[in-house]
């Protein structure tokens, strides 16, 4: 076979492939890139995880460098170098903050080859980020001139924010998060079984919130407006799902004990069937101090479900005008949406509900979305 009809190689470095949104977004984009055109291969640099396993099983290379949280030892960044001169690369793109570092400065031993960041968070706060992730933060930026050939973000708020903190500004390209149609959708049989498996009546008002247990979730303030909303309508249920987002995290239960909540907040942790879960609630709330551009709102809209968000990252551009923005930390103008939004006429709530979700369709349908993917990767390699 001619050597210039061969699949660009390209390597993803990524910090880590356990469950979030930017391994959510990883699988999904290896899942359905064009393998005749593209050959992936994925580094991590702590584990495999949940998501290298995935990956494997639909016949995508996986190598973890097995680094550790802190800074990494030079036997450590020597594996990775290595790791990747014998994958031999066409293209390196790196996901996360840590990966741009280590992964960019790993690429750039190799020599001239194409080289992008990906750029996933909007929030670069003291109060909302560990001082080390700063300080990584800080010196991406002083390296972004001569590091990468360009930067992928997945909002445009988060390119506008760190070109503030001193980013190369003519290196960025904006490619949003895309969404799988076919697995998030309208299901009255969802309605039913969740409200069964909680035990719940069937006509239950049930508000959702679905993300880890992370200080930029902002569960403390999201189970302040569950609260609020529970004073005012009693009949309201309320579910959350995410890793560590159970009664078992210590941090956790003592937040939902002060909200006294009681029987009607449901916190099932990680789950396996997040499209049921979505597809089961009458209003998903998102109370987030600092997201790029998150799955959740996609996977929600895409659910029929009406959304009420905090305008981090490009949360006020995805939901529009098929749901309800509030102000940063606003979490009794949070509550106020919800509850307007409950006590809409079922039509209207329900008519918002296929805005969202033909919003979803026309902007963030996965199959365009990788479609982009694909176009930026043979652009840097003509």
């Amino acid at each position: 076979m001619d050597v210039s009809m061969a699949p660009l190689r390209i390597v993803f470095v990524i910090t880590s492939l356990g469950t979030g949104g930017a391994e959510t977004m990883l699988f999904k984009l290896l899942e359905r890139i064009d393998r005749s055109r593209f050959s992936p291969f994925v580094v991590s640099l702590t584990d495999k995880g949940d998501f290298g396993v995935r990956l494997e099983s639909i016949g995508v290379p996986v190598s973890a460098i097995g680094m550790r949280p802190g800074l990494p030892g030079p036997l450590q960044f020597r594996s990775l170098v290595k790791t990747l001169s014998a994958i031999r690369p066409g293209l390196i793109q790196t996901w996360m903050y840590h990966a741009d570092l280590l992964g960019g400065l790993a690429g750039r031993l190799l020599g001239a080859l194409p080289l992008v960041w990906g750029i996933r968070h909007s929030d670069l706060s003291r109060a909302h980020n560990k001082k080390a992730t700063l300080a990584v933060v800080w010196l991406c930026a002083r390296l972004s001139r001569w590091v990468p050939t360009s930067i992928l973000s997945c909002s445009e708020r988060a390119r506008e924010i760190h070109v503030a903190a001193h980013y190369a500004a003519e290196k960025f390209t904006v490619i949003p998060n895309g969404f799988e149609l076919d697995r998030f959708m309208p299901s009255e049989e969802a309605r039913h079984s969740v409200r069964n498996e909680l035990g719940l009546p069937e006509g239950a008002p049930l508000v959702g919130h679905v993300g880890r247990w992370n200080a930029q979730k902002n569960h403390r303030g999201l189970l302040q407006a569950f609260q609020a909303i529970h004073q005012r309508r009693p009949d309201v249920h309320f579910l959350l799902a995410g890793q560590d987002v159970e009664l078992s995290n210590p941090a956790f239960r003592e937040l939902a004990v002060a909200a006294g909540l009681g029987g009607c907040c449901h916190a099932l942790g990680r789950r396996q069937d997040v499209p049921r879960l979505m597809a089961a609630l009458d209003v998903l709330a998102s109370s987030s101090h600092g997201e790029g551009f998150p799955n959740v709102l996609g996977e929600s809209m895409a659910c029929g479900v009406p959304c009420v968000v905090t305008d981090v990252g490009d949360c006020a551009e995805i939901v529009g005008g098929t749901g309800r923005v509030v102000a940063p930390a606003d979490m009794q103008g949070l509550a106020a949406h919800v509850i307007e939004l409950l006590e809409l006429p079922q039509y209207e709530r329900h008519s918002l509900g296929r805005l969202a979700r033909s919003r979803v369709a026309s902007l963030y349908e996965i199959g365009d979305v990788v479609q982009r993917y694909e176009q930026f990767y043979e652009g840097l390699t003509r």
